[in-house]
């Protein structure tokens, strides 16, 4: 008769462990079903789910694999399972998963508990949990740390809108971001990546700062607070702002563009991805002069950014051509991935402001960055607790896998 049996062992990790295991599992023929493993500090947790063949006995086989359990100091388990357990279990298999990933400068037990129960009450599975960050020095902390897990779910929950909502209050009141997103093919094939500029690739507005320079940073800051109570539109508040700048000297944009701080995480996000292979752009609403120079500077493929217009070394207080808003900015990823020959749900769009969000809601994964409160509950992702580089947690690449590249 056949027998499914599930084996679990625990106990310390060590070299050999599963070869001397297995080893006995197949003097006895049995077949592997499913296995796992996970290890916590040296600490083993490893399950075999095994169909054990009529021609033997279960009894010699648990009997070995007992003794050599104790020999090897763990312990081991052995769960009976029935032929109708196992084929609704298999039946299973290609049901939705979901990704759900929790970022933040550390995790707490408190940030864990209120997802993990914000899963459990809209009927969803954990499969698989995954530390993606790397390991925390207690006597020497980085200055900037780092904690990021993903859970692995399964199910369908009876609203996916109720439990993003649940989560998004949850980040809210407990400080960490939560990603959440349909484990499809996708997620392992993305190919471009496009940032916003201006206060996602680099820190601070740069139109303020010119503002600042030609004296109208008053002015420039009355026309921003009036768009943004929805009295403009970003065009006309944009035409109006650069406007302002007319006759600054052309020099001033050589001597910010040397100034520009980089968010942090800006320049390892770029030079990990840049090794995958990636595809690397900015569509601003900014100003060229400073997007093209950040193309220099960090090796990037693309750049679309407003054409700020320069006469006699002096700057015109026009845009010359069509101002890049929100639809233009979805307009440019569709052409770059066109160009690239990829859809766009091989592409990432990050960035800040209202006007991100037309790119951030059609590309295959869109980030709110450090971004307005309305950006960041009209996106499903959001990074606010840490820099630029944690997209790449985002995406499920380990600190592991970042620090080998």
């Amino acid at each position: 008769m056949r027998e499914i049996i599930l084996i679990n062992i625990t106990g310390k990790d060590k070299p050999g462990l599963t070869s001397s295991l297995t080893n006995i599992l197949a003097q006895y023929e049995v077949d592997i079903l499913d296995i796992g493993q996970a290890v916590i500090h040296d600490y083993l947790s490893l399950g075999i789910l095994v169909e054990i063949p009529s021609a033997h006995a279960s009894s010699s086989i648990l009997k070995d694999l007992l003794f050599k359990a104790h020999k090897l100091g763990i312990q081991i388990r052995f769960s009976a399972i029935d032929e109708d357990s196992y084929t609704g279990w298999a039946a299973g298999y290609g049901q939705e998963r979901r990704i759900i990933t929790l970022l933040g400068r550390k995790l707490t037990a408190a940030q864990l508990s209120k997802v993990t129960g914000a899963i459990a009450e809209h009927q969803l599975n954990i499969d698989v949990i995954t530390r993606l960050s790397g390991r925390v020095f207690l006597d020497a902390p980085e200055s900037l740390p780092k904690a990021c897990v993903q859970l692995t779910v399964s199910g369908t929950p009876d609203s996916p809108g109720k439990l993003r909502g649940s989560l998004l209050e949850i980040s809210k009141k407990t400080g960490i971001d939560i990603s959440f997103h349909v484990d499809d093919i996708y997620r392992h094939a993305r190919r471009l990546v496009v940032f916003d500029m201006d206060s996602t690739l680099i820190q601070g507005e740069v139109i303020n700062v010119l503002a600042e320079r030609a004296g109208v940073s008053d002015e420039v800051a009355r026309i921003t607070a009036s768009a943004m109570n929805g009295e403009m539109d970003f065009k006309e508040s944009f035409s109006r702002r650069v406007a302002l700048l007319k006759g600054l000297d052309a020099e001033v944009l050589k001597e910010t563009a040397r100034n520009l701080v980089l968010t942090e995480g800006a320049e390892r996000v770029i030079e990990t991805l840049k090794k995958l292979g990636y595809k690397i752009g900015i569509i601003s609403g900014g100003f060229d002069f400073f997007g093209e120079y950040l193309q220099s500077k960090l090796g990037l493929d693309y750049v679309f950014a407003n054409v700020l217009e320069v006469e006699n070394g002096r700057i015109s207080g026009n845009i010359r051509g069509d101002i890049i808003d929100g639809p233009k900015k979805a307009e440019l990823l569709k052409t770059i991935a066109t160009v690239e020959n990829i859809s766009l749900q091989q592409t990432i769009a990050v960035g800040d402001g209202a006007n991100d969000l037309p790119m951030i809601s059609i590309a295959g994964l869109g980030i709110a960055f450090h971004a307005k409160p309305i950006v960041r509950e009209n996106s499903e992702q959001s990074i606010s607790s840490i820099g630029l580089d944690g997209l790449l947690y985002l995406m499920g690449i380990s600190e592991r896998e970042i620090q080998q590249r």
